[in-house]
């Protein structure tokens, strides 16, 4: 995008950008093209349409730039890896190479974890969220149910580091990050904790995603979750019930074919009332349940 001239129309630039993420296939060039722009002139999306309209201009610098990270987002690298966050309800996370980036689809598992952490009967309910890549789930509970302590498990040390700035940036006295495998995080909040959340690993072994950001450049181990893809979850349901409290909620995200499979696999392990809740396009999304009362110990018998 480099000319001769000392400056170029923003407007033009922005058409110049859509064209090129056009044509690389880009869903949504126009969106894509106005974050890039954003993220080079330091302001928001609603900042570079107005600039746009008023006539402004951007600097030669500005607009090669510009163009270095357009020929990046053509090649298929995410945009946020390009611009290093990644917007999540009301926080902004660091993210990059080797963390799972969160997805919109994932605010529905935040929401209902923090309804039920909401409702939980406790002045200082406990949560956990298992495998939580980015912090995404954890620091949304916590920055929105502050009187709640939360506690997150990651045992990538890639994603370790992403989480880590993020629970830095966003968590206070009442958020941790543990480098620790989901399969035997946290014993000593055994049947203390009022809502259990993951967005494990649910994409089949065998069904390679279509998108080029998720296939080349998301983590394989924050993917891939077996032959039939719910080899974590299996384990997810030991471990709730291991961690939960008598009624305490266990919440998974999952693909949208996999809500019968996995409400079948939590109510065979004793969970109660397991129930599938949809995102916004109406696909499945989360299936949660709810942990059943713990055997009470037998009476002794009298002489």
């Amino acid at each position: 995008m480099a000319t001769s001239l000392p400056s170029l129309a923003l407007a033009a630039v922005l058409d110049r950008a859509v064209e090129r993420l056009s044509r690389a296939g880009i869903a949504d060039p126009a969106v894509d093209a106005e974050l890039l722009v954003a993220h080079v002139l330091g302001t928001g999306r609603g900042g570079v349409q107005a600039a746009a309209f008023r006539g402004d201009a951007v600097t030669r610098d500005q607009a090669d730039v510009i163009g270095e990270l357009l020929e990046r987002r053509a090649t298929r690298e995410p945009l946020q890896h390009i611009t290093g966050t990644a917007p999540f309800r009301h926080l902004e996370l660091r993210v990059g190479p080797g963390v799972f980036v969160p997805r919109p689809e994932t605010e529905v598992l935040a929401q209902v974890a923090i309804d039920a952490l909401r409702a939980a009967a406790s002045a200082s309910p406990v949560a956990v969220d298992l495998g939580t890549g980015s912090g995404a789930v954890a620091l949304a509970m916590a920055t929105e149910v502050p009187h709640a302590r939360v506690h997150a498990a990651e045992n990538s040390v890639d994603a370790f580091v992403w989480a880590r700035e993020n629970f830095d940036r966003y968590g206070g006295d009442n958020a941790r990050v543990a480098f620790i495998d989901l399969a035997t995080a946290f014993p000593e909040l055994d049947g203390t904790v009022s809502v259990v959340a993951s967005n494990p690993p649910y994409v089949p072994d065998a069904a390679i995603p279509r998108d080029p950001e998720v296939r080349f450049f998301d983590p394989p181990a924050a993917l891939y979750g077996g032959e039939d893809g719910l080899d974590v979850v299996r384990i997810l349901s030991d471990v709730g019930m291991r961690l939960a409290h008598d009624g305490g909620v266990l919440a998974i995200e999952h693909g949208e074919w996999q809500g019968g499979p996995i409400r079948e696999l939590l109510t065979a392990d004793g969970w109660l009332a397991a129930a599938t809740l949809s995102d916004l396009t109406l696909r499945d999304r989360v299936t949660t349940a709810i942990r059943p009362p713990r055997p009470s110990a037998p009476a002794h018998a009298h002489d």
